[in-house]
């Protein structure tokens, strides 16, 4: 099966999902998120902010900044497909919709950092495998990005059960930047 064709089956299998099971889910994969001894020893953690039905962020960025970390999101420049960093400083105050209608840092709240100072980066995607290919949703945005982080900074995948295919190896281009970590619901996957 070629990529776009997985891509649009992951997607509205995801799509389907009803509230309250994303509600739960999400708890899930955060809770198993917060165990990690990686995300407790990070600083600095980029953390991208959920639309539609992904995995939910908001009690993670909660809990970052309620135990000082620095939290970043990004910030998407839709001319090049690159991204900023951003630090979050008033949490959900600064944000606002942006690129794509998901929320980023409103224009005079973006606070630009170097990639190299984050630690730990949660990676959006439609699609994963055992190995830590991802599928993204077409922008390569993410792609770009995680070369221009310091060599040992962590990434890790939040996703649900049903987004975690069979090895997809093969379909994966020479710019594709696989994870490290999958979290779902029912397990935390080292790739």
């Amino acid at each position: 099966m070629e990529k776009n064709k997985i891509r649009k089956q992951v997607l509205e299998a995801r799509s389907a999902l009803v509230q309250a099971e994303v509600i739960e889910k999400s708890g899930q994969v955060i809770e198993r998120l917060l165990g990690m001894n990686l995300y407790q020893g990070a600083g600095t953690i980029m953390v991208y902010l959920d639309f539609r039905n992904e995995v939910k962020t908001n009690s993670l960025i909660k809990h970052a900044l309620g135990v000082g970390k620095r939290v970043v999101v990004p910030v998407a420049n839709t001319v090049d497909r690159s991204m900023t960093p951003s630090q979050l400083v008033n949490y959900p105050s600064d944000l606002t919709r942006g690129s794509y209608g998901i929320l980023e840092p409103a224009p005079d709240k973006v606070r630009p950092i170097d990639p190299w100072e984050i630690d730990f980066v949660i990676v959006p995607g439609a699609v994963f495998d055992h190995k830590g290919n991802r599928m993204g949703y077409g922008g390569g945005y993410y792609d770009r990005f995680i070369p221009r982080l310091k060599k040992g900074a962590v990434t890790v995948a939040l996703a649900y059960e049903l987004q975690v295919k069979q090895d997809f190896s093969n379909r994966m281009g020479q710019y594709d930047q696989p994870v490290q970590y999958i979290i779902t619901e029912k397990r935390i996957i080292e790739c």
